[in-house]
Formats: structure tokens, C-alpha cells, sequence
């Protein structure tokens, strides 16, 4: 019924450019010769959102040759909804995504590779590491220009009662040290933590990167296999023997979102819950009158406070026939001040080095400076550039990191599902 609909709108509106003498709007101009831009964000807080329809309208306002109509994705079903207008010839010209959702599609032709596009200003600004996040077979696919650490938000009644050193971005507890204190703060009626899990494999692969973890390695000949190292084993080793050994985290957040645990987490049932940077959205806005929370750092390893992330990204469609002005619109977008606002309206951190600096990013309120602070240690996500890294996800490391965590299976089997079942599904992506 949906395709019938999509096909008699789209004659219907074939139709009334024809009985109207309109150009044919795949060139992307008005009948007046204006170009129109169509620009996809995944923007859904309201801060984000009024953000960058506010940037959207001041764009405008200021180029009447160049207008851009915000178009509103959704994070759920962006992969499938992008591949989908890519194969019909409707991709937006201005592409909101994450980092690793672009391989595919930047090797699939559907991106356009921006090293010519891109301004000066804007590729120094950005730091090498971020590049990397969307750089594929020395092509440039995307902009990165948003980030998010995973930090510790911890109760703060409860870690103060508790005597346990607090930690700072300058000296973080170790991941043993981690363990040790997630157990001096469970008690009666209490997790030291709650691990929300539902989604393993980017929390556990991110964090890994503390530990030395690395796990895709690609060879001189440019293909990537699959080692579970000793680093590799820090981080799901200590959750595991948190919930089945220690019984200081909670088996039951295991299969939980994030969101989901902020409730125990507010009634005192989870001293502390490891959570990407921008749930402190949710917290202010949820936490119960007088409650007292703080940001803490994720637990360091052999690689100091090293973690991944997978930035949020703007790329563009290599059918769209304005490709500059879609990088005109980008820059705008990306200058400074608004790469500010962007980030505070996700509440994330701002991969520019000068929009970083700002001084509303390092205040204490809500943990800000905590979490620019860890910006330096930020590295792209261990499968950023891996071609079959959603299937080897969904099919092979999501449900043996889920089966490892319940304590149904034990390290050496996860050992080998991760790396024999993975490494067949990576070798049908790269013959």
C-alpha cells in the first residue's frame, strides 16, 4: 500500500511540473533558477533539533540562490532508508549519518569523496583522528563534526558515603580498580553497577581500546582479520566476572538500553551506569528533585583513557549536481560558533579543535569539563573502515558477547565465535 501511495504521489507531482512548465526538479533548481538543497538530519532532541532548523533558516536567509529544505531521518532505520533513496536516485544532497555506518556506501559509489571539496579551514580545524572515522580507500566520504565518550555517571551520595577514591580524567581508575570499587559499592538492595547492554559489541570493541583491544587488524595486502588478543579480553572479562562472580552488576540491565536503567538508577539501585556522554540530557531532565550526580571517566588500561567513537557525520550524495554548494552548506553549518551550538544541543562534544575550546564546554555544570577533557583520547572505532562490519555485528558478535555476559558461555568460546564465525563473514565482503 505504501509503494501504490509513493507511486501516485509521484505522479501526481510529475504531472503538475509538466502542467505547470516547471524544469525538471532533478537539476535542483526552482522554475526562478534557485537551487534547492535537501539536507537529511537525524537530529531528534528537541535542543538539536530547533538548532539546526535555526541554522537551516539563518542559511536562508543569507543565500536566496541557495536554499536548503531540513528534512527530518530517524536514527532507527537511517541504513536502510539511505540505501534505499540511494538505489532510487532520491538521496538527500546533504547526508546526516554516523561514521560507522558509512563504509558500505562510500565503496558502494553512493557517496561523493569530498578531498576536493573540502575547505581549507575546515580540514585543519578537525583533527586527524576524527578524518580517519570517514576516510575509506584514501577517499574523504564524510565530515565528522560530533563525538560522544562513554563516561561513568555515578550517584553521588553514594560515592562520597562509600570512601572510595574518586577519579579524574588525569588519574582514572584502572579496569581492576574499576572492579574493586563497583564491589565496595554494592550493598543490600544495590549494584555498584549497571551495565546497559542491550547493544554490546560498540560499548564492549570502544572500550577495549583502553585495554590495547584492537581486534580487526588489516594486513599489508589491505584485507582485515579477526584476533581476540589479550587487550582484546580486558573489557567483556571484567563485566563478566562483575555479574556472575562479584555479583556487583546488575544480570537484569544486561538486556536493558541505556534509558532503561535511569530509573534504578535514580531510586539508588545502580551506584554508578557506564552511558554515552549525552544521557545527561535525560538525567537533568528526569532526575528526581535534589538528586546528586557526577560525571566520572571510563576506567583506563595500557592505552591510558584510549577510547572509540564513531563520530556523527555530513556527507554528500555523489548524484546530487550541486555537490559545492552542498559543501558551501556544510561549512556554514560547521564554522565555530554553530558546531557549539550543534553540540550542545546533542549535548556532545564538538570535533572542531577551536569550537572544543569554547569555554560553555568546560564549565562543571553536568559534567562538561569531564568530557572535553577526554577529547584527546578519542580514536576512531576499531571497525570503522571494516566492509561486513553490520553483518559479523548482528549475526556473530551480538549474540555471543549477550550469551558471554548471561555467563552461558565462557571466554574461550567467545574467543571462537568472534574470530572463526567473524572471519567467514569478512572474507565473502573482501574477495
Amino acid at each position: 500500500m505504501r509503494a501504490l501511495t509513493r507511486a501516485a504521489a509521484a505522479a501526481a507531482t510529475a504531472l503538475t511540473l509538466l502542467l505547470s512548465g516547471c524544469a525538471d526538479d532533478r537539476d535542483g533548481r526552482d522554475a526562478n533558477g534557485t537551487i534547492r538543497l535537501s539536507f537529511q538530519s537525524l537530529a531528534w532532541q528537541k535542543e538539536s533539533v530547533d538548532a539546526n532548523k535555526q541554522l537551516v533558516k539563518e542559511w536562508n536567509a543569507a543565500h536566496p540562490d541557495i536554499q536548503v529544505d531540513y528534512v527530518q531521518g530517524s536514527w532507527d532505520n537511517v541504513h536502510d532508508q539511505l540505501l534505499t533513496s540511494f538505489e532510487g536516485g532520491e538521496a538527500p544532497d546533504v547526508i546526516h549519518d554516523a561514521s560507522d555506518d558509512l563504509a558500505d556506501f562510500a565503496y558502494g559509489g553512493y557517496l561523493a569523496d569530498l578531498r576536493t571539496l573540502l575547505p581549507e579551514r575546515l580540514t585543519a580545524d578537525i583533527p586527524e583522528q576524527s578524518w580517519r572515522t570517514t576516510t575509506f580507500d584514501g577517499g574523504v566520504y564524510g565530515v565528522p563534526f560530533l563525538q560522544e565518550p562513554r563516561v561513568l555517571i555515578a550517584n553521588t551520595e553514594i560515592l562520597k558515603a562509600s570512601g572510595v577514591r574518586i577519579p579524574t580524567p588525569e588519574r582514572p581508575w584502572t579496569w581492576p580498580e574499576f572492579r574493586q570499587v563497583t564491589k565496595e559499592l554494592t550493598a543490600k538492595g544495590r549494584y555498584g553497577v549497571a551495565w546497559p547492554l542491550k547493544e554490546p559489541v560498540s560499548v564492549t570493541l570502544n572500550l577495549g581500546l583502553s585495554a590495547g583491544g584492537q581486534l580487526f587488524h588489516r594486513d599489508a595486502d589491505g584485507k582485515v582479520t579477526i584476533r581476540f588478543e589479550e587487550g582484546d579480553q580486558v573489557v567483556p572479562g571484567t563485566i563478566h566476572d562483575q555479574v556472575g562472580t562479584d555479583h556487583s552488576a546488575a544480570r537484569t540491565a544486561l538486556g536493558m538500553g541505556g534509558s532503561d536503567t535511569l530509573p534504578g538508577f535514580f531510586g539508588g539501585r545502580y551506584a554508578m551506569v557506564p552511558l554515552g556522554f549525552a544521557y545527561r540530557q535525560q538525567i537533568v531532565e528526569q532526575a528526581p528533585e535534589g538528586f546528586e550526580w557526577t560525571v566520572l571517566p571510563a576506567p583506563a588500561g595500557s592505552a591510558g583513557l584510549a577510547q572509540g567513537v564513531s563520530p556523527q557525520t555530513l556527507s554528500v550524495a555523489q548524484d546530487s549536481p550541486y555537490k559545492k554548494e552542498a559543501m558551501r552548506f556544510i561549512d556554514f553549518l560547521l564554522r565555530p560558533p554553530n558546531m557549539v551550538r550543534l553540540a550542545k544541543g546533542d549535548w556532545m562534544l564538538p570535533t572542531g579543535t577551536e569550537a572544543l575550546a569554547d569555554p560553555a564546554l568546560h564549565t562543571t555544570d553536568n559534567g562538561w569539563a569531564t568530557g572535553t577533557a577526554l577529547a584527546k583520547a578519542l580514536r576512531p572505532a576499531p571497525a570503522q573502515s571494516v566492509r561486513g562490519y553490520p553483518e559479523w555485528k548482528d549475526k556473530v558478535a551480538t549474540p555471543a558477547l549477550q550469551e558471554f555476559y548471561s555467563g552461558a558461555i565462557d571466554m574461550e568460546e567467545l574467543r571462537k565465535r568472534l574470530v572463526d564465525d567473524g572471519n567467514r563473514v569478512l572474507a565473502r565482503y573482501q574477495r
